[in-house]
């Protein structure tokens, strides 16, 4: 992975906070330690460290995980966020319990189908301390589009030293089992972007929450994010052990 890659995950996620009221809310009924799933680059986990939580931060991804370690030294945070590199499916190497897991920005619909989440349930439950949550968001419908210029979305964006890092929601498309979202990336005045793309499993917080029942989570009240003019909204499936 390039530092651009890390720019582009912070320039298409690092911007919303609409949820993070909720994990805040969440961290302060049931305590820390936090484990924040698919973490990237720290936007929930130095939002909740700042608030005074100990948080561990997973990611399949080393290098989002070492720019994560290093804004936490900048901010003071080093002491209160810990990181750690495995595949979400098995957590392999985590060796606590935790009274929380945050589930943020739909990456439970990353996880390779029913299979994965499955997996994903399992290796969760095992390291969920008595009573503890599973919060996981579900993208609200994803609806196809294929729009013209006039019809989308504001492109996504980062600036830094000087130039603008920008990726354009170009389409959404479906199959029967995925949405895919479709952008552009442009980097400064380059005349034209690289296309890219990333696939969300199709699924409904209805039907997370009960494949995590038939695995002998104990069902809680769920939540919603509201959408936003950039944004679309989730629902939160909040499960406990």
């Amino acid at each position: 992975m390039s530092v651009s890659d890390v720019i582009w995950h912070d320039a298409e996620c690092g911007h919303y906070a609409e949820d993070l009221g909720l994990w805040r809310a969440l961290a302060d009924a049931c305590g820390g330690p936090v484990l924040d799933i698919g973490a990237g680059t720290g936007r929930v986990a130095l939002d909740l460290a700042a608030q005074g939580h100990e948080v561990t931060a997973v990611d399949i991804d080393a290098q989002l995980l070492d720019a994560l370690g290093q804004r936490a030294d900048r901010a003071g945070l080093a002491t209160r966020i810990h990181t750690h590199c495995c595949d979400a499916c098995n957590l392999e190497g985590l060796d606590r319990l935790f009274p929380l897991v945050l589930v943020p920005m739909q990456t439970v619909q990353l996880l390779g189908g029913r299979a994965g989440r499955r997996a994903f349930l399992r290796a969760v439950k095992q390291r969920l301390a008595p009573g503890g949550l599973l919060a996981m968001a579900v993208a609200d419908a994803l609806s196809a589009f294929d729009g013209d210029a006039d019809g989308l979305p504001s492109p996504d964006e980062r600036t830094l030293d000087g130039t603008t890092y920008s990726s354009q929601t170009v389409a959404i498309t479906h199959t029967e089992k995925a949405a895919t979202i479709h952008r552009v990336r442009t980097i400064g005045s380059a005349p034209q972007g690289a296309y890219y793309s990333i696939a969300l499993d199709l699924l409904t917080a209805d039907e997370l929450e009960t494949e995590a029942l038939m695995l002998g989570y104990q069902r809680r009240p769920q939540r919603s994010i509201p959408e936003t003019a950039d944004y679309v909204g989730s629902t939160v499936v909040v499960v406990s052990a």
